[in-house]
C-alpha cells in the first residue's frame, strides 16, 4: 500500500488546510472562547482530513471507506456550525475571516459530497502488495469489514506485534 498516497487527493489537500487556518483562527478568539467553541471547532475541523486519511488506508472496502467519508462530511458540516455560532455570538467578529472560513468549509463539504459520489458509483478496489496477503479477506467476503476493523483495532492495541515470551517445552527436557 501507497504510504501517504491520500495527500494526493485535493480533497483531503482542502480540509487539511482549512484545519490549519481555523486552529490559527481560534488562537484569536477571546479567552472565554478558546476552551468552549475554540475547542469544539479545532476538533470538528482536524477531524475531516483525520477521517479522509483513515478511511484512504480502508479504501479497498468500499462500505468501510464509505464510512469514514461519511464521518468526515459530517465533521466539514459540524465546522460550518461552530463557525457560524462564533460569528452570530460575536465571538469571531471579523467578517472577512467569517467569510473566508465559511466559504472554504462549505467548498470542503461540497467537494466531499461530490467525491463520496464518486466512491458510491465507481469505486474499484485499489491492487497492490496486500492483495497476496492471504489473511486479508476478499471485498465479497461477508465479514470482510469485521476483519479489517479487527485487525486495526489490533494494531493499535499492539496485539499481534510481539512474540510470545514463553518457551516451549522441548520433548524429552
Amino acid at each position: 500500500m501507497q504510504v501517504g498516497g491520500y495527500k494526493k487527493l485535493e480533497v483531503y489537500r482542502k480540509a487539511h488546510a482549512l484545519a490549519v487556518r481555523t486552529h490559527a483562527m481560534t488562537l484569536q478568539l477571546p479567552k472565554f472562547e478558546m476552551y468552549e467553541e475554540g475547542s469544539q471547532i479545532r476538533r470538528s475541523s482536524k477531524r475531516v482530513s483525520a477521517s479522509i486519511v483513515e478511511g484512504y488506508g480502508v479504501r479497498r472496502y468500499k462500505a468501510l471507506y464509505l464510512s469514514y467519508l461519511y464521518r468526515a462530511l459530517g465533521s466539514a458540516d459540524e465546522t460550518q456550525e461552530h463557525l457560524e455560532l462564533l460569528h452570530e455570538t460575536g465571538s469571531l467578529s471579523d467578517a472577512v475571516v467569517f467569510r473566508e472560513l465559511q466559504g472554504a468549509s462549505r467548498g470542503v463539504s461540497q467537494m466531499l459530497a461530490r467525491f463520496i459520489d464518486g466512491v458510491e458509483r465507481q469505486h474499484t478496489r485499489p491492487h497492490g502488495p496486500e492483495d497476496l496477503d492471504p489473511e486479508v479477506p476478499t471485498p465479497d467476503d461477508p465479514d470482510a469489514e469485521a476483519a479489517v476493523e479487527l485487525r486495526r483495532l489490533n494494531r493499535k492495541s499492539g496485539i499481534g506485534n510481539r512474540e510470545s515470551n514463553r518457551k516451549e517445552p522441548r520433548n524429552g527436557n
